[in-house]
């Protein structure tokens, strides 16, 4: 299988370097035919409305959309996951989304950069200790389809907020797996997303 990471804007060296430690080879991607090419991608962290916006001006906006629906394996992180909402709740000016997920995905939905903050997660097919989750200017599922299973979830004020889900072979957290040297997420999404 092989496995591209978004290499337009982002963290996507860091998601090539986790899915290294799990002895898997991850290609950074940014073409065409590199698109054409990969079996899964995966969509890093960075600002998503310059992700958009670039997809749009390389020409791959249409062929990674297509592609996801088409059912290819797909992960994203932090703005990845915002990436692969079908509804994002106030997107910045010219901002678009892949699609993949049926859900609806709040920006910036903890605040700003100084708001950041880690967490300790329970996830769903991942077994103690718990994921820890660094988010950095992170959103939230605001909510989602009956066909999306919610992986993980944020208590914050008293209000519940799903912050992994997935729905079929597309995967998306708010938070940073790939910053944080614990590569179970990762391993997920190639065992369980990718059946590699």
């Amino acid at each position: 299988m092989r496995i591209g990471v978004l290499a337009l804007q982002g963290d996507f060296r860091e998601h090539i370097s986790a899915l290294a430690e799990i002895g898997i080879t991850a290609f950074p991607t940014k073409t065409v035919e590199e698109i054409s090419q990969i079996d899964a991608l995966i969509i890093p962290g960075g600002e998503s409305t310059t992700i958009s916006k670039l997809a749009k001006s390389f020409n791959l906006f249409d062929q990674i959309s297509k592609r996801i629906a088409d059912g290819m394996p797909t992960y994203g992180s932090c703005a990845g996951m915002i990436l692969l909402a079908n509804s994002i709740q106030d997107p910045a000016s010219g901002q678009g989304s892949f699609g993949g997920i049926d859900m609806v995905v709040k920006r910036n939905a903890f605040g700003r950069q100084v708001d950041s903050f880690e967490a300790d997660l329970e996830f769903k097919g991942i077994a103690e200790p718990k994921v820890r989750g660094v988010f950095i200017r992170a959103p939230w599922v605001e909510n989602c389809g009956p066909k999306v299973e919610v992986l993980a979830k944020v208590e914050i004020d008293g209000s519940t907020h799903p912050v992994a889900v997935r729905e079929g072979k597309v995967l998306a957290t708010a938070f940073h797996p790939e910053l944080t040297g614990d590569f179970r997420v990762h391993r997920y999404f190639v065992e369980e997303i990718c059946g590699k």
